[in-house]
């Protein structure tokens, strides 16, 4: 039988983790390295990436920063080219990068409606076509793994447009995953609580506060390493593996 270490090691692996100069899923990037993965950060600003970098490269594994706009499709197709030519391959991808607002639903603008699909929703859909086409095309075993939230799922906190994009995403995720199943592709939503983060620390009213307690039994906020684990399950070969076992691996879709 396999040891934990190997059943959960990224050794040899490259892990793009869009978002990844962020708090939530720069703690998920940080948790790759310590498993031996080489970690692609990806943002729209250098100076975020320098600490999440200095951890990467303190686990002693290789890392680096690309900026794109998660938005943008061309910046994504240049990405993976990049990473490509640096790496020499890509097996794991993360979507993490997302944006917030708590405007009351009849005061949101087709602007700021825009702006959070753009990146919550269309940067996720992108993303997975950009490098999915590469997996599927290249027969690279992989991961994808979205960020999705609880908010998706239930009316927790009055972000409306925020839920909506995140409910987008675990649909996404679900035809995906069937999809892509029998050629060795994992897609998987990450479904985070109420983490406070960069994004979401504004909306943290009092009253909105003790509206999300209510829905959470455990009476606290998350913090950001207690998703490594969960993502490192995900990430790495172990629950495949355990499957094959037990003889649980999906079978391919049926014909359309």
């Amino acid at each position: 039988m396999s040891s934990i270490f190997e059943l959960f090691s990224l050794q040899g692996k490259t892990a793009v983790v869009i978002g990844g100069t962020g708090e939530l899923c720069g703690a998920i990037a940080s948790g790759f390295a310590n498993a031996g993965a080489e970690v692609v950060l990806v943002g729209r600003d250098p100076a975020k990436a320098e600490k999440g970098l200095d951890a990467i490269h303190a686990a002693g594994s290789k890392g680096y920063f690309v900026s794109a706009d998660a938005s943008r499709k061309a910046d994504l197709q240049l990405l993976l080219d990049q990473v490509l030519e640096r790496s020499g391959g890509c097996q794991i991808l993360v979507n993490g990068a997302g944006v917030n607002s708590a405007t009351p639903f009849l005061d949101i603008s087709e602007e700021e409606y825009d702006r959070i699909m753009n990146i919550n929703t269309k940067g996720v859909f992108l993303a997975c076509q950009v490098f999915g086409k590469y997996f599927v095309e290249n027969k690279v075993p992989a991961s994808i793994i979205n960020l999705g939230s609880m908010s998706g799922l239930m009316p927790l906190s009055r972000v409306f447009t925020y839920s909506m994009s995140k409910g987008a995403v675990h649909n996404l995720s679900k035809n995906l995953a069937r999809e892509w199943a029998p050629l060795g592709i994992r897609v998987n939503t990450l479904v985070p609580g109420f983490f406070p983060a960069e994004q979401n620390r504004k909306v943290l009213t009092p009253e909105r506060v003790e509206n999300i307690m209510r829905h959470t039994p455990a009476n606290r906020f998350g913090e950001s390493r207690e998703l490594i684990a969960a993502a490192l399950l995900l990430a790495s070969n172990g629950c495949t593996q355990q499957a094959d076992r037990l003889g649980c691996l999906p079978r391919p879709c049926p014909t359309r």
